[in-house]
């Protein structure tokens, strides 16, 4: 018994804790109503303290402050209490019919039990969670380290730019920049370049922003980025509306100094809308952005985007160089050379480079490298990842363009030879003659809209402008791969676009199926012969100009009837077109400039829907006479040509109803008044050309206001006078004063080795002219007389408004210009 313990409890502890957990149970039942009330009023309470906090929070993250991950753990415990609240609430009416006994017991007492042990511990938390909840709902943001983006390991030729473009954004006034130029010419790679120098250099902006638009713009994907980048991102955030994202945003932003990034944008991204302040001198905010069209930064309000240019040919090859690489480059004495000629074939795009530089950079025979050659000369978009890698980025900008017959216009510049400079003006006339432009409703007017969509190209980095030869664009060769890729329908029908423009064939190539052929151009070749009658049912177009072009057989064009467009030009030994030109019936344009016909064949007066006809230069010719039979015609080129004009030709020309727009050239001074006498033709005249002429003097008549070029060389004569056409006596009589402008259109006026000229005074009542050159005239003494000047003032008349290019040269007795000609110089 010595091993046992002996314990003693007092009995009225021990009864006493026993009777407090039996009243502490018990009142879990007996005082439900009443807990159920409190519970009900302490979770208004709860939700009032929670409105209050979250308004107080709104206003402060307006003021660029953050809310506390604290306070956002306490709105979720509170959002869990409320369900479970509203729960226990719910199931009240059937938990209080149950009491019995006067709320001292329960036909169902366990169930009871247990529910009003929910409600006492859900009123005990209501009211913790309303005590105890800090006030402090928002802390300082802090400024995020600016994270640098990853680059391709070979970047090169964009330092220049680079440096350029780091200093112009530093600048005070510099608040929004674009950056513009064709896909994969680099523009991403040195906004990214932009990006990394603010790691090193900060510039006290709170904030660098780095979003990638895209082709499809979502205004709330670009506020949650920012969001994400500023730290305003979670769930809250998540359930806001558009709307409200831009309220958040716009009022945080504006109180810090930020450089937003705008990678790849295709519309203008309106930053109000998105909730960025604009950039301004006083807040020192920059916004940068790239594009591949010139519209869409001047949509952004950049009047001087920065174009993104191609690499020039060295600074191309040492990419390629480098994507090669040295092993495969030393490989063979001979591949250096050839490895120059593939990059050449880039034409300086960087994408380019450096996709065909890595599929080359296992190929070390010499064979493989002349085989890559064969492929990029022959049909460019079967070599390896071209179809994959490189033409479906540049797709895009194609896909982007508006309108149907834009993305035609495009595709059919790639008829051209590579690096061709196209004329913008011959351009047009094909295009309205394939019917792509509508020149139904006036030439001009057609001719408007070809230029808008050039210009709708060139802005979208898809052709490009030649500054040095003006009037001409150019076609970048991938961007050319790439039309004639589309054309072809991404290569499935290689043969629905025949273009072998400048490759020096000597005869037509071989086609499997002439039926798919839908144009074809074999341009700057050596073919001599167009021989056969191949079936071309669907041919729209057939270029064949700067050919070598000498015999065209009779049954060539016999099964062509859908042909629109024909171009024979210069083919200086081309001297006679068959007969079975009539059967292209619904040919529209035909150019026989430069060419060495002598004589219109009878057929061509079957064209009858022919509306352009070009015969310029064509110094053999002996006679247009049956041309009134083509009733259609809108465009006619007689300038150079070798035909005598008599009254028989002018009633011919006149009775062209349709005709538009006429260009001449004369050398006889009957010829001239021929023509200078017929109102009609005077009336469509766009180029008149005098040359070669001896004469007391030319009347040029004032209502000739289609005229755009006129020019007179090496003529004999002391003045040109201006006068009104009599159509009784066919007589042009002189006029003097005229009361208001004349000649609206001119534009270009070339005088050159006219020894006895004396004044140009007519040019003054020229109101649009911008370009006056003046050679050789020993005897020019006034551009403008002043008596004559003084006359004309009483009109209204200011001289050379316009003009923007004056060039004076020879010109040993010139004493005077003009009054006021030279204020604007």
């Amino acid at each position: 018994m010595g091993n046992c313990i002996s314990c003693s409890i007092p009995c009225d502890v021990w009864m006493n804790k026993v009777s407090q957990g039996l009243d502490k149970q018990l009142g879990y039942v007996h005082n439900l109503e009443k807990n159920l009330a409190d519970l009900e009023t302490s979770m208004a309470d709860l939700k009032a303290k929670r409105n209050d906090l979250l308004r107080k929070a709104t206003r402060e993250e307006d003021r660029g402050r953050q809310r506390l991950d604290e306070f956002q753990r306490w709105l979720t415990k509170v959002e869990s209490l409320e369900q479970k609240i509203d729960d226990l609430l719910d199931a009240r009416d059937v938990q209080l019919q149950r009491l019995c006994l006067c709320g001292f017991c329960s036909k169902s007492l366990r169930s009871s039990y247990i529910y009003g042990k929910k409600v006492f511990l859900s009123l005990m938390d209501a009211k913790e969670q309303t005590e105890n909840v800090s006030e402090e709902v928002t802390g300082e943001v802090l400024t995020t380290a600016m994270e640098e983006r990853p680059l391709q390991r070979t970047i090169v030729g964009q330092e220049t730019m680079l440096d350029k473009a780091w200093k112009h954004l530093m600048e005070d006034g510099a608040g929004i920049m674009g950056l513009y130029g064709m896909g994969g010419v680099g523009k991403t790679t040195l906004l990214t370049q932009i990006n990394n120098k603010f790691s090193e250099e900060r510039r006290g902006f709170d904030f660098v922003i780095w979003v990638v638009v895209s082709k499809e713009l979502h205004v709330e994907k670009i506020q949650d980025e920012i969001a994400q980048n500023i730290g305003l991102g979670g769930e809250e955030w998540k359930q806001k509306e558009k709307s409200q994202k831009t309220n958040v945003l716009y009022n945080f932003l504006k109180k810090k100094r930020f450089v937003l990034f705008l990678d790849d944008i295709w519309e203008k991204v309106d930053l109000t809308e998105i909730g960025v302040p604009f950039p301004t001198t006083q807040n020192k905010c920059k916004v940068v952005f790239t594009t591949r069209s010139q519209e869409v930064c001047s949509r952004m309000g950049v009047e001087d985007p920065m174009e993104v240019q191609c690499l020039a040919e060295n600074e191309a090859f040492d990419l390629f160089k480098k994507k090669v690489g040295e092993r495969t480059l030393g490989s063979d004495p001979e591949i250096p050379g050839l490895a120059r000629k593939v990059a050449k074939k880039c034409c300086g795009l960087p994408l380019a480079l450096s996709v065909i530089g890595e599929t080359m950079s296992c190929k070390r025979t010499v064979g493989e490298w002349r085989s890559a050659i064969d492929v990029l000369n022959s049909y460019a978009a079967k070599f390896v990842d071209m179809e994959d890698k490189i033409l479906p980025l540049l797709k895009y900008s194609y896909d982007s363009l508006k309108g149907e017959d834009v993305k035609a216009c495009l595709l059919y510049c790639a008829l051209f030879p590579e690096d061709y400079k196209i004329d913008k003006e011959q351009l047009i006339g094909y295009w309205i003659g394939e019917d792509i432009i509508d020149g139904s409703e006036g030439i001009e007017r057609a001719e408007n809209k070809g230029y808008e969509i050039i210009g709708n190209l060139v802005r979208a980095s898809l052709l490009m402008e030649e500054v040095e030869w003006d009037g001409t664009v150019r076609m970048h060769d991938v961007v050319r791969e790439m039309a004639l890729w589309i054309a072809s329908e991404l290569g499935r029908e290689k043969e629905a676009f025949i273009v072998h423009a400048g490759v020096g064939l000597s005869e037509i190539p071989k086609i499997k199926d002439w039926n798919t052929v839908r144009r074809m151009s074999l341009m700057e070749n050596k073919i001599r012969d167009l021989a056969g009658s191949p079936e071309c049912l669907q041919l729209t177009t057939f270029l064949m100009q700067w050919g070598g072009l000498e015999n065209i057989s009779s049954e060539f064009f016999k099964s062509m009837p859908k042909l629109l467009v024909l171009d024979l030009s210069y083919n200086d030994n081309l001297t006679n077109l068959p007969d079975g030109v009539s059967d292209l019936v619904s040919l529209k344009y035909l150019n026989l400039s430069s060419t060495g016909i002598r004589h219109l064949p009878k057929g061509l007066q079957e064209l009858k829907k022919l509306i352009h006809l070009d015969l310029g230069y064509t110094h053999q010719l002996s006679s247009i006479a049956g041309i009134s039979n083509l009733h259609n015609l809108m465009i006619l080129n007689l300038r150079g040509s070798g035909f005598s004009w008599d009254l028989g030709i002018v009633k011919e020309l006149e009775t062209l109803k349709h005709l538009e727009i006429l260009t001449v050239k004369f050398e006889i001074h009957p010829h001239l008044e021929l023509f200078i006498s017929s109102h009609r033709l005077t009336s469509c005249t766009r180029f008149l050309t005098i040359r070669n002429l001896e004469s007391t003097g030319i009347t040029i008549p004032v209502t000739m206001n289609k005229l755009r070029h006129f020019s007179i060389l090496r003529c004999t004569i002391p003045e040109i006078k201006m006068g009104r056409i009599c159509n009784k006596s066919k007589t042009v009589s002189p006029l003097h004063n005229p009361r208001e402008p004349c000649f609206l259109s001119l534009s270009t006026v070339y005088i050159n080795n006219c020894r006895c000229l004396r004044e140009l005074t007519l040019l003054m009542f020229a109101s649009n002219l911008k370009e006056l050159d003046v050679g050789y005239a020993d005897q020019l003494e006034d551009i403008i007389n002043k008596e004559k000047a003084c006359e004309g003032g009483e009109s209204g008349i200011v001289p050379f408004a316009k003009l923007v290019s004056l060039e004076l040269w020879s010109l040993p007795e010139l004493k005077r210009i003009s009054i006021g000609i030279l204020s604007k110089w």
